[in-house]
């Protein structure tokens, strides 16, 4: 950046869901292994089951133990257990938050 410039502030679009609107609007998480979502066919009939039941428009991924996972997020526990039930995913335990 040149002297004498100052870095504009990030913004973002109207309406984009964020880190921490989708732990406060979708509170329980499911995990599944990536090789469970991967491929046309198992992508398809993963995310039209989330759609179907509360879970938040979009996904996010971790690592953990050298693997990696795709994050559903939903707004009922009953949900997330249902899908972890159905696709043989696990809770994610709620991340203890600052007040």
């Amino acid at each position: 950046m040149a002297p004498g410039r100052v870095a504009a502030a990030m913004t973002r679009r109207k309406g984009e869901i964020t880190r921490g609107r989708l732990h406060r609007e979708w509170p329980h998480h499911a995990v599944l292994s990536t090789d469970k979502v991967r491929g046309l066919k198992n992508s398809e009939t993963v995310h039209s089951a989330a759609k179907a039941l509360s879970a938040a428009p979009l996904t996010h991924f971790m690592r953990r133990d050298d693997g990696d996972y795709v994050v559903f997020c939903f707004t009922k526990p009953e949900d997330a257990q249902a899908f972890c039930e159905q696709f043989g995913g696990e809770p994610l335990p709620a991340v203890q938050r600052r007040p």
